[in-house]
C-alpha cells in the first residue's frame, strides 16, 4: 500500500531554468488550476486569483521587468542582468498569484494572504502530482509597485509569487530537510 503522505515527503521545487516545454495543455491545466484553488479561506473571500503567463505574452511581461531592473540599477553586474533577462525564458508556463485583498473585510489581511500562499503551494503539488516541475519565485517583482502595475494589479492586490511550470531537464536533487522533532514542542501551561 502507497503512503497516503507519498506526495508530501516527495515535493521538490524544480529551478526554473531547469524547467521546459512542454507544459500542462489547457485542459491538464484547467484541472491543476481547479484542484489548486480548493484551499482553506475564512469568510469565503476568494482573495486571490491567476495571471497565466505563456508564449509571446510570457517572453514581454519578462522583457519589461528586466528592463526594469536594469532602469532602477543601471550598473548591475552582467551575471545579474543576464538573470534578469532570462527569468521567463525556461518553462513554457508561469502563474502568477496574486492576493486579491479586502482590507476593509473583519478577514485579517495575513489570513487572506496566507489563503493565496495555499494557492500557490497547491499549484506545486499538483504540477508534481501530473509529473511536471515547477518552482515558487518572488524576489523582487513580487514586492515592487512598478512590476504590480505590468501585471496589472488593483491597488489593493499583490503578488504572492510566480510559479513556473514546466518539465524538468534533469532530476530533482534533494536538499536536507530540517527534523521534525527538533521543530515541535508541546506547549506547557
Amino acid at each position: 500500500m502507497t503512503d497516503p503522505l507519498q506526495p508530501l515527503l516527495e515535493r521538490l521545487s524544480i529551478a526554473s531554468s531547469q524547467l521546459t516545454a512542454p507544459g500542462p495543455d489547457p485542459a491538464t491545466l484547467e484541472r491543476l488550476i481547479h484542484a489548486s484553488i480548493r484551499v482553506p479561506d475564512h469568510g469565503k473571500l476568494v482573495p486571490f486569483r491567476l495571471i497565466r503567463l505563456s508564449g509571446e505574452a510570457k517572453q514581454v511581461f519578462g522583457a519589461r521587468l528586466a528592463a526594469l531592473a536594469l532602469a532602477r540599477n543601471p550598473d548591475l553586474p552582467e551575471a545579474k542582468r543576464l538573470k534578469e533577462e532570462r527569468r521567463y525564458t525556461y518553462a513554457p508556463l508561469v502563474l502568477i498569484v496574486v492576493a486579491s485583498l479586502q482590507p476593509d473585510s473583519s478577514i485579517p489581511v495575513i489570513e487572506q494572504q496566507l489563503t493565496a500562499g495555499c494557492v500557490a503551494y497547491n499549484l506545486l503539488l499538483g504540477a508534481q502530482a501530473l509529473g511536471f516541475g515547477a518552482q515558487w519565485l518572488t524576489g523582487w517583482a513580487a514586492h515592487d509597485p512598478d512590476a504590480a502595475k505590468v501585471a496589472g494589479l488593483q491597488a489593493d492586490e499583490q503578488i504572492i509569487g510566480f510559479v513556473h511550470i514546466g518539465t524538468p531537464t534533469s532530476p530533482a536533487i534533494d536538499r536536507p530537510r530540517p527534523s521534525a522533532t527538533a521543530l515541535t514542542c508541546d506547549w506547557v501551561p
